[in-house]
């Protein structure tokens, strides 16, 4: 289990982490979002004891890291965005070398990986001559030699390309059943794919950590419908939208992405899960609209994440 207890980090006057608290138990996959320059990289280094806290505290199973840091460290798996692999080592010697270096049992551990990570095909290749997503999987087999009870991806998939991506998911998912895992990654959909809860950091605070599906609901709408309409200004269009039960608000889309002459894209945000889809295009055909196009779409993550770090959006979630 990890616990950050109001934790700051400063470099000279800058604050790249600003009082920073969460907890993540063990067997759950959280994901560690925020914008470039957010403080997500000084936080995870900080976790792993790379760096240290400036004030604050962080637990790893109760011990406090800057205590004890050889034996909490022991405890956690970290994968950088750009792994110190050695080019020139074939993979299986490199992996031996590494199991040596955490006192394991290459006969042992190496096979095992091999299987877990999937690197059966490259053990007797170059790292040099491997793919990005073999790469990233002789990584991933480091980061586990020791078998912790914590991991730590940072853009585990970043330059992979989909099969690998699915590959690497699907890894991420087999180990968090039994590890605490953190993954950092500016891919949203790879999160709401994995992980069960979110924590967003943005300026260096965190503006948002709860399940996934609680943020979605808590932040922006559950539901909204984008249409299409034509034969009329959007103030017209809009009165008559509003006077349908369950909308909450209607706003033109900022790039009117439409190929239909004088036609307007509408954004209409519903409250709850309400359907208004029937209702919605009854009041604009009453009143003499053209409508082109329905379609429903359920709040994302990326909306969330928009919304909290965006200078609105950080007021809003404190």
């Amino acid at each position: 289990m990890i616990e950050v207890s109001h934790v700051s980090r400063f470099f000279g006057n800058f604050s790249a982490v600003n009082d920073v608290s969460f907890s993540i138990p063990t067997g759950q996959i959280v994901g560690l979002l925020g914008p470039n320059g957010a403080g997500k990289t000084t936080t995870m280094r900080m976790i792993t004891g790379f760096l240290s806290p400036s004030d604050g505290q962080i637990l790893i199973d109760g011990v406090d890291i800057s205590q004890a840091p050889v034996e909490s460290k022991k405890k956690i798996g970290y994968m950088p965005e750009s792994a110190p692999l050695y080019g020139d080592m074939i993979v299986e010697d490199y992996l031996k070398y590494i199991a040596e270096i955490h006192g394991e049992d290459p006969s042992v551990k190496v096979p095992a990986l091999c299987a877990e990570c999937g690197l059966k095909e490259v053990m007797g290749k170059n790292i040099s001559d491997l793919s990005r997503g073999n790469k990233q999987r002789v990584s991933l087999a480091h980061a586990l030699m020791h078998d912790p009870e914590i991991l730590i991806l940072d853009e585990p998939t970043s330059g992979l390309d989909p099969n690998q991506v699915e590959d690497v998911r699907n890894i991420i998912r087999e180990i968090g059943k039994t590890r605490t895992v953190i993954v950092s990654t500016h891919i949203l959909s790879e999160v709401e794919t994995i992980c069960s809860r979110a924590i967003i950091i943005s300026g260096g605070k965190v503006v948002a950590d709860s399940p996934i599906e609680e943020l979605k609901e808590r932040f922006g709408h559950e539901l909204s419908v984008n249409i299409t309409v034509g034969g009329g200004s959007f103030d017209d269009i809009s009165a008559a939208i509003k006077t349908v039960s369950g909308v909450d608000s209607v706003t033109q889309s900022a790039d009117n992405n439409t190929e239909i002459e004088n036609a307007i894209s509408i954004h209409v945000s519903v409250n709850g899960s309400a359907e208004i889809r029937p209702a919605l295009c009854k009041a604009i055909t009453e009143k003499g609209y053209d409508l082109y196009e329905v379609s429903m779409q359920r709040n994302s993550l990326e909306d969330v994440f928009h919304a909290l770090t965006t200078a609105n959006g950080e007021e809003e979630g404190k």
